[in-house]
């Protein structure tokens, strides 16, 4: 499954989708949402969040192997290194492995002081490169500390994140670099709203895999996107989530919208999304769509390109 799974990103159209477990003991809504819109048949795999902003929820590795169990098809789950030391994240990938759970996407985590879980404390042994480490020396057959594994893992394969922009595009090629350098098969961006902002990362990410050497050769570069139906949203992904530039044209349209009434924002805001989407896609159709779980609209989205 996996294997296939990294063939597809390599040479041919990729798409994924974000789930986001919730503050709840069980995932099944989510995988029953997913099964009712159909959106299975419509993507290559999903992603599972682990507890974005430090607010706790549901396990991100558990609900990947429910995903795959329920629809066969492979999920990439997030490790966050905030939460877990050295021991953890190998007895982590170790069990994931076991049931193949195979495809991990190394973060370093939101700052433990944004959770809503009382006097929490970050973990940070190291950033995201510590965990593309080790993932190099389990599918090396040894663990962290060098000593060999009694039963060897199935392949292991690391993906990693990159802002989609940075007053200074170097910084982004430097970090695309780093991490290549340390491993990952694929690195996602966040989300992307135009096609130049698009085409200056596939320019970086290009030069970061030569600078990177040999061992980069097949990495793959995945815009990320995240529809904007509401001027809040773009607000927010503004003021608030580094690394994301929404065009200034953007927010004027959903403000002039919004003035006219709600209804009218969605439509412009849905307008503009999937027409974004499109032109994206065109240029990169190697893409990971995140919704906030908004599954009807991700199908809207998925369906403007098919």
């Amino acid at each position: 499954m996996f294997e296939q799974f990294i063939e597809k990103l390599k040479n041919d159209t990729f798409l994924t989708l974000e789930t986001t477990p919730k503050h709840s003991a069980t995932f099944d809504p989510i995988i029953e949402r997913i099964k009712e819109l159909g959106l299975h048949k419509k993507v290559d795999g999903f992603s599972v969040t682990d507890s974005p902003l430090a607010k706790m929820k549901y396990s991100a590795l558990f609900a990947s192997l429910k995903l795959q169990t329920a629809f066969k098809k492979p999920t990439i789950a997030t490790m966050s290194m905030r939460d877990r030391n050295k021991i953890g994240l190998q007895s982590d990938l170790l069990g994931a492995n076991d049931v193949d759970v195979r495809a991990i996407l190394a973060l370093t985590g939101d700052p433990a002081s944004m959770s809503d879980q009382p006097q929490t404390k970050g973990v940070f042994e190291g950033n995201s490169t510590l965990l593309l480490d080790i993932i190099k020396c389990f599918n090396g057959g040894i663990d962290y500390a060098g000593k060999p594994l009694d039963v060897r893992t199935k392949p292991i394969y690391p993906f990693a994140v990159a802002n989609a922009f940075a007053k200074n595009p170097k910084n982004l090629q430097k970090k695309m670099k780093l991490k290549l350098e340390h491993g990952a098969y694929a690195i996602i961006t966040q989300p992307v709203y135009s096609v130049e902002n698009a085409k200056m990362l596939l320019e970086l990410f290009e030069k970061a895999k030569i600078e990177a050497g040999s061992k980069a050769d097949d990495a793959q570069l995945i815009l990320g996107y995240f529809p904007i139906t509401k001027l809040r949203t773009a607000q927010f992904l503004t003021a608030h989530v580094p690394g994301v530039e929404v065009p200034k044209e953007w927010g004027e349209k959903l403000f002039n919208a919004k003035k006219i009434s709600n209804e009218e924002q969605d439509r412009v805001g849905l307008e503009l999304s999937v027409k974004t989407f499109g032109k994206i896609y065109d240029l990169h159709p190697k893409m990971h769509l995140m919704a906030a779980n908004n599954f009807a609209l991700a199908k809207t989205i998925i369906e403007s390109i098919l």
